[in-house]
């Protein structure tokens, strides 16, 4: 186990299309090891959602482990969130060319349909449900839409973040995003800015443009506050964003560099419709 661990390690620290081959089959042996440590599992499970070895294999094994009352729920949550972005890109991409899909139809809708009980489930703990929920919205459904409305009337605070992440995937809910904003909780506040940027909601306009100019905005959301401005109002970008792009932090130069080029595209198509 030893050497599997210092591989687990340097994957992690390894660019995915660095990885050695054999690596699908090293991170299937861990999640299928009844005997692997949480730690194990935890990283595994993380890495195997990467599109570098992301497969049917590798689907199943991680589904067996967010079904498996079995397994700790950190390590059930993670092998959930680990399905989404394969989710996601099956379902924007369509399966035409099956060549440039990881997974087949068949699998792709026997996730969302694995996901969907494992949400209906009242024995399943909380946060597998939640984590459930923020990566089956990867790629809506219909029942997506009242589970997010009964996560956001939760008195939990765990659930109402699921709910707001969960709004930058699912149309209609420009009003909760916009009572988002004013979130105590820095974290709702963050998705809530990242959906209104995904909607295009012209009505964050202001908040968003506050905080580009507020010493109080941590980086975090500042960068997300940058993208908003070019995906909310892109004619109006360059000039909004003028006193960031010399900033010394080359993390916000390069995201104002980079929402001034989205904000160019957005315009040119606009101009042409």
């Amino acid at each position: 186990m030893r050497g599997i661990k210092m591989n687990l390690r340097t994957l992690k620290d390894t660019p995915p299309w660095e990885w050695p081959e054999g690596t699908g089959k090293m991170l299937l042996d861990v999640l299928r090891d009844d005997g692997a440590s949480k730690s194990d599992l935890l990283l595994a499970a993380e890495l195997a959602g990467d599109f570098v070895v992301i497969n049917e294999e590798l689907v199943d094994a991680l589904l067996s482990i967010v079904r498996s009352s079995d397994k700790s729920e950190d390590v059930r949550s993670r092998a959930a969130i680990a399905l989404g972005p394969v989710l996601e890109h099956a379902d924007t991409q369509g399966f035409e060319d099956p060549d440039d899909l990881q997974i087949s139809e068949r699998t792709f809708h026997g996730i969302q349909e694995s996901l969907r009980k494992l949400y209906m489930d009242a024995s399943v703990p909380e946060e597998v449900r939640r984590r459930v929920v923020e990566a089956s919205v990867r790629a809506p459904q219909d029942w997506h839409q009242d589970a997010i409305r009964a996560a956001y009337a939760s008195d939990a605070e765990a659930w109402r973040l699921t709910a707001v992440f969960c709004m930058g995937f699912i149309r209609g809910f420009d009003e909760q995003i916009l009572e988002a904003l004013d979130s105590k909780n820095p974290d709702i506040h963050y998705e809530a800015i990242v959906a209104a940027a995904n909607w295009e909601v012209d009505a964050a306009w202001p908040h968003v443009v506050a905080l580009l100019t507020s010493e109080e905005t941590d980086k975090p959301l500042l960068l997300a506050a940058i993208e908003a401005v070019a995906a909310i109002r892109p004619q109006e970008a360059a000039e909004v964003l003028a006193d960031l792009a010399d900033s010394d932090d080359e993390d916000i130069a390069a995201a104002v560099d980079e929402a001034l080029a989205m904000a160019e595209g957005s315009s040119s198509e606009d101009e042409v419709s």
